[in-house]
Formats: structure tokens, sequence, C-alpha cells
């Protein structure tokens, strides 16, 4: 079986490489031209986003064509192919990777995963379905793990301003608003429909950082986890984080990664936050 992604995964080359996971592009659309997201970094995009302040560029998905494309070509390795995607709640993309499907029909059998999160969150089904799939699971073993995953993971951050989200429209413009002109910082998650929700707001990051944790600790107690502390352009206030989950938490597995441009585009560089998965969801896999 192949696994199929996109880069709202937020994974490393090398970790796509590793699994064998194939990753399709999505897009960022800058005045001057559109640029797929993996080619380029993280700092020059954020380079870009400020410079071209106060406008802000678009992100875009994969055709069905793209996606068909890559079906076809995976097909004569492979037939059997499960494609994992970004919340349907937040983007399209499964809906490009449904019809690329049926574009191959004959060729190739492929099965379509809503993962309901993106980033670390989204990165964590991946990991779980490469593992289970080189140790030889069945599709529909799989599937049963990749739901008890996406209902036990959560993705949660925290962001230094909302302009960017609100100027994307991906929260109310009303409560954007308000939130920019108190100056707040909202602790937001991805809910189990697959779409963001503010669960608090505090008047400084490092007070929204400690109801991150706050809020990690009273859902996984003592239980060991594995937590992947995400950023754009905040390395300091990552450390910080890392810090506070290593003292509150059950850390079985901590690493900081940063995520993608194409998320950065809604988010600006002033995120931080952490996905998280219960370790032994993944760690009898691992072995």
């Amino acid at each position: 079986m192949k696994i199929v992604t996109d880069c709202a995964a937020d994974m490393p080359i090398e970790e796509l490489e590793q699994l064998g996971v194939v990753q399709a592009p999505l897009f960022i659309q800058f005045p001057e031209g559109e640029v797929n997201s993996v080619d380029i970094s993280a700092d020059d995009f954020y380079n870009r986003l400020e410079v071209m302040r106060p406008q802000i560029p678009t992100t875009a998905q994969p055709s069905s064509g793209i996606f068909a494309e890559i079906y076809r070509k995976l097909s004569k390795v492979e037939k059997d192919i499960l494609s994992i995607h970004i919340s349907s709640g937040l983007s399209g993309t499964i809906n490009s990777a449904i019809e690329g499907g049926e574009q191959v029909k004959g060729e190739a059998t492929v099965s379509h995963w809503d993962t309901l999160s993106l980033s670390g969150g989204e990165r964590f089904q991946v990991i779980v379905a490469a593992l289970a799939s080189k140790a030889g699971w069945a599709m529909q073993a799989i599937q049963e793990r990749l739901t008890i995953v996406r209902e036990k993971t959560e993705l949660i951050y925290t962001l230094d301003t909302l302009e960017y989200l609100a100027r994307g429209g991906r929260i109310g413009r009303v409560k954007a608003i308000a939130g920019a002109l108190l100056n707040l910082k909202p602790v937001i998650r991805v809910d189990r429909d697959g779409k963001y929700s503010t669960i608090t707001s505090s008047r400084t990051l490092n007070k929204s950082m400690t109801a991150i944790t706050d809020h990690l600790v009273e859902k996984y107690g003592k239980s060991p986890v594995w937590v992947t502390v995400l950023h754009g352009r905040f390395a300091e206030k990552a450390e910080t984080l890392a810090n506070e989950f290593k003292q509150k938490l059950n850390i079985a597995k901590i690493e900081v990664l940063r995520i993608s441009p194409v998320l950065g585009v809604h988010t600006g560089p002033g995120i931080v936050g952490a996905a998280v998965v219960p370790m032994e969801l993944v760690e009898d896999l691992a072995n």
C-alpha cells in the first residue's frame, strides 16, 4: 500500500522519504506568481510576507488532475493507495483528491482519509498509516487505528496577532477585529469537526502558552504522550513552551518543528503551539 498526503502535514522531507510517503503540493499565490509551498523556505516566505503587508498572499489546493497524476504514477508500483489529507473543514483538498481518484478507477484502488486536522495533527495520522502499512496491516485495520488517533490527538496553538487569520477570512472578522483591538492572544484548537474554535484568550503570549499547557494536562494527565511543538518564526517561544511541557506532561517523545509556509499564510510568523498524541497509539507500530 502507498500513502499519499499533502504538505499541510508539515512533514520534513527526510521523514517522507524514510516512510515512503508521497506528498501532494499546496500552492501560495503571490502577486508576482504562484509557488509550490515546498519550494520556498520558511524564512524566505516570512520575509516576503513582511514586505507585502498589509496585503497577504492566498493559498490554493492541488487540482484533481495533480492527484490523478500522482495516483497513476504510484499505480505502476502499487494498486492500493491511501490518501490522507488536511481537514475538510479547513480546505477543499480532499475533494480534489477524491475527484482525482475517480479519474484513475480501474488503474488503482484509492481510499481517502479526512484527518479533520492539519499540521502536526495530520502528520501523526500519516505516520501511523505509513508504519502500519509497513507492518502489513490491512486497510480496515489502518483506518480503525486512524479513527482512534484522530479522536485522541490535540492540535492547539496561540497567535501573536489575529491579523492574518482575519485577512484570510479563517475566523469571524468581528471576533478578529475585537480581539485585535484588545490585543488579545487567543488559544485556538481544532475541534472534532475539523474546524477552529477559540477556547480562551489572554493579554499576553506567555499566559496563553500556560493555558495551552494546562489544557493538555487536563486532557492527558499522566499518560505518556508524543508532543510536537510547532511554530512559524517563534523559536524562542517554542523553546519556552517545550520546557513547560517537560515540567508538566509525561513526555515520551518531544520535538520542535516549523509549520509549512502554506499554513503560515493564515497565521503569520507569530504562531506557537503543539500537536499531541498518546504514545500508546504509535509505539506498538514503531518497534
